[in-house]
């Protein structure tokens, strides 16, 4: 049978026919309609047995009567201290089942999920209670709960695990130091150094506004949902040295506990009591005249599994904003334990893991230097931009709709010509700024959309490779089309109720968006087929080997502890780079369409499977497994095939999308 040119008209149309057939006689027809309610599955019934997914749980020797003793497994700690969620299966949907007194409903499946309040202690105990006509099944579990168990009635208490920042610290001679801690409230509380030292902490009596958690997932509109005042805690200001001076050193080999009385102390008083601790902190300041100066090398060991790039952050331990290859030269200005801060320019600076950075030979120049003519080469399927550099000095790309900014840090523009080595068409205009004495940046002005770049080092020169955007049909957008299809995890993943692995269901999915995308003409490139583990830089590899054009990850999504799964769940795709706003937007709405649940709508997310730049990417959140309703459709045949479907279809409207240039 001769392979069927369809437009996505054609494939709508073809799915609400009944008994229609899009992916040959091997596989499932369609669904007859695909915005109708998915079918409710059957009630099973098995054995009562109950298991407990989340919080992760063991078997405790301690006793509880005639119960099932569990308790959480080994560091674990409920990330919460208002409500949490617990979930699992109770082997069959005809019981009925109570968690702490509360009647939490069983799916069809046996599956179930109870959102309970927690108490103001510092463990949960949830006791469970199953039963059917015939049987009875408890379980009691006891879980931890993180920076809980505070003390009141006027007693003065001070909570250590909040010190911050601890351990080694070098700074700038201008530079100060914020700390930060919880006591009780009403407290006089002090820090104490060397030399009859002393820093007061005064009460922050600002609000503190919802959770991590809430903030990237809730869906509340109540602006005050979650925000709470802030009674208990007290900030200071230093600048200058504190303790003994930790050496400049770049190996992360510092003492976990204090070996010198030198360190500062803290006192926390009240009418009643005094309490004084160790704060485990030591500041040294940075000899601006003598640089010590680092060079980037994000495989030290040799083991080839990284993308030999590095994550430079705004913040210690924050969200990616650079990304600077190995061999990138640039001075450190500061440290926090095991991040090191590299001065990219006088008024620039990002944080980096010490671990993959290396000291270069003592007396090296920091670098710096001019900026020489720029040349463009053009190939069959990009051009390439060559900036020569005075040494390989950090640098940053960023992207608009028709333009690509390169920021090169610590130098400054000598750039007497530009070649654009012929009148490529994709290329409209290069020119450069200088905006400010030690940052230069060069902008590639193009005549279409940015598809995709990378970036490497040939010598001291860094090249800047733009990749041309391919040829698209718009009545057969997926014709021809290279696509990545990656089934998200192993390793890690999210757990159903059932027991059921993302890593199971994404890769059951994938095959299916492979098997629809060759139906029309695309070339699908599963990055993984098998439920061996594929770490994320592994599968980029692969998507760019295959010289894929647009890359798909496919995730099935969970939440963090404290975020309320009853409001909070549905449909979602994230991507990183503005220019893949367009698929993940018409990805997500393609997948609500089929899969009939709350649109949580797109995201910009800092993942890997997201950030890659030489093709478009997005990554997908279709359902949330740790809900029995939907591991129910991600399991399910008919639900597979929904998500692929949508899947595809939000591939076709983006290309098409492209080619007709209404993105």
């Amino acid at each position: 049978m001769p392979r069927p040119h369809l437009v996505l008209v054609s494939l709508t149309l073809c799915i609400v026919v009944s008994g229609c057939t899009l992916i040959g006689p091997a596989y499932r027809p369609a669904p007859s309609n695909p915005t109708a309610p998915l079918a409710q599955p059957q009630v099973v019934l098995g054995d009562l047995e109950v298991r407990v997914v989340y919080p992760p749980a063991v078997p405790d020797s301690s006793s509880f009567g005639s119960s099932v003793n569990l308790r959480t497994v080994e560091g674990y700690a409920i990330q919460s201290e208002d409500s949490a969620f617990v979930f699992g299966s109770v082997g069959t949907g005809d019981a009925m089942l109570e968690v702490n007194g509360v009647s939490v409903p069983v799916y069809p499946t046996g599956g179930w999920i109870a959102w309970l309040p927690l108490p103001r202690d510092s463990v949960a105990r949830f006791d469970i209670v199953a039963t059917t006509d015939t049987d009875t099944a408890t379980v009691s579990l006891l879980a931890p709960i993180a920076e809980s168990g505070r003390v009141r009635n006027g007693t003065v208490w001070l909570d250590t695990l909040s010190l911050s920042p601890v351990g080694d610290r070098w700074i700038r001679p201008d530079e100060g130091i914020r700390l930060s801690m919880r006591a009780a409230p009403g407290s006089k509380v002090r820090a104490y150094g060397p030399n009859g030292l002393v820093i007061p902490l005064l009460p922050d009596t600002l609000t503190e506004t919802r959770s991590w958690g809430d903030l990237a997932f809730s869906t509340s509109d109540d602006s005050a949902s979650g925000v709470k005042t802030i009674m208990d805690r007290y900030e200071g200001w230093w600048t200058g040295r504190l303790g003994p001076d930790p050496d400049i050193v770049l190996a992360p080999d510092f003492p976990t506990e204090p070996t010198d009385s030198n360190w500062i102390w803290v006192e926390a008083t009240n009418e009643i009591d005094t309490i004084r601790v160790r704060w485990p902190l030591r500041v040294g300041i940075v000899d601006s005249r003598f640089p010590l100066l680092t060079r980037v090398n994000d495989d030290p060991n040799g083991t080839a599994t990284t993308d030999e790039i590095l994550a430079g952050r705004p913040t210690p331990w924050g969200t990616y904003h650079w990304f600077f290859p190995n061999g990138t030269l640039a001075r450190v200005s500061g440290r926090w334990n095991d991040q090191v801060r590299l001065q990219l320019s006088r008024n620039s600076s990002a944080w980096v893991d010490a671990s993959s950075v290396e000291p270069v030979r003592p007396g090296t120049p920091p670098p710096g230097g001019s900026v020489r003519s720029l040349r463009l080469r053009p190939t069959d399927r990009s051009v390439v931009l060559r900036i020569p550099l005075p040494n390989r000095i950090p640098f940053q790309i960023s992207e608009e709709d028709r333009r690509l900014d390169v920021r090169l840090y610590g130098v400054a523009a000598d750039i007497d010509w530009i070649q654009y080595g012929g009148t490529d068409p994709l290329v409209e205009e290069i020119s450069f700024a200088q905006p400010s004495e030690d940052e230069v940046v060069v902008s590639v002005e193009l005549s279409a959309g940015l598809w995709g770049y990378r970036s490497d080092w040939s010598g001291n020169d860094l090249t800047v490779e733009i990749r041309r955007p391919p040829g698209i049909d718009p009545a057969r957008p997926l014709d021809g089309r290279v696509i990545a299809v990656d089934a998200g995890h192993p390793p890690g993943g999210a757990t159903g109720p059932l027991g059921t692995p993302e890593w199971k269901v994404t890769l059951e999915i994938a095959q299916k968006v492979g098997a629809l995308l060759e139906r029309y003409g695309a070339r699908p490139v599963l990055v993984r087929e098998t439920n061996d583990a594929l770490g994320l830089y592994e599968r980029i590899d692969i998507a760019e080997a295959a010289d894929a054009e647009v890359l798909v990850s496919i995730h099935a999504n969970a939440l963090p502890d404290g975020v309320n799964p009853f409001e909070n769940n549905g449909t979602s795709v994230y991507y990183f780079h503005p220019r893949s706003t367009g698929l993940a937007r018409e990805l997500n709405r393609a997948l609500v369409r089929h899969l009939g649940f709350p649109d949580l709508g797109m995201g910009r997310g800092n993942l890997a499977l997201a950030r890659p730049t030489w093709m478009p990417s997005a990554l997908t959140e279709g359902l949330f497994m740790m809900l029995p309703d939907q591991e129910a459709v991600l399991v399910s045949d008919e639900g597979q095939w929904r998500y692929a479907r949508g899947i595809v279809e939000g591939l076709a409207a983006y290309f098409r999308q492209w080619a007709m240039g209404s993105l």
